[in-house]
């Protein structure tokens, strides 16, 4: 695991979360997203930005927090990883911080099991959970999601749907 220099750090809800600075591509305010029919819960559908299709994945969902209603004030981080480009849901960016190796717990000495978190950094007012974009995004039904936004929302919809009627 490659030590990041600089951290983008964002809320959700009450939690804060960073990402490596160097696979964020900017930082935008909510942007008119287009909903995609049939994408799972956690596609919020696409944006075109310079003329490119951007899928845009509800962070929320994806760190199993309550979703709640897109306010104007929420921002995109659009990111670069594992060979894909992607925009994220966030309710805030706070800024950008340093990375200080004192203040970080990595995931083996907490959670070893979550692949795609790399750590803890603890501060006086309270902890920020980092994640590895590369492997965040690296997952297959992510993936498929980036090469081909609609299509691979509407099969995974449909392997949700059968999964969901054969409990």
């Amino acid at each position: 695991m490659e030590t990041p220099d600089k951290l983008v750090v964002f809320n959700l809800d009450e939690q804060r979360f960073a990402f490596d600075l160097a696979c964020v591509e900017r930082v935008i305010r909510i942007a008119e997203i287009t909903h995609v029919p049939k994408a799972p819960p956690f596609v919020l559908g696409i944006i075109n930005m310079n003329s490119r299709v951007i899928p845009v994945f509800n962070t929320r969902i994806l760190f199993d927090l309550p979703d709640r209603e897109i306010e104007l004030s929420d921002n995109l981080i659009v990111v670069l990883a594992a060979g894909f480009k992607v925009a994220l849901f966030a309710d805030e960016v706070t800024g950008v911080m340093p990375y200080e190796e004192q203040k970080f717990v990595g995931r083996e000495e907490i959670f070893p099991g979550i692949g795609e978190m790399q750590g803890v950094v603890r501060l006086d007012d309270g902890m920020i959970f980092i994640y590895d974009l590369n492997r965040f995004l690296a997952k297959e039904s992510l993936a498929a999601l980036c090469n081909d936004p609609v299509n691979a929302a509407l099969k995974m919809s449909d392997e949700y749907k059968q999964v969901a009627s054969d409990d």
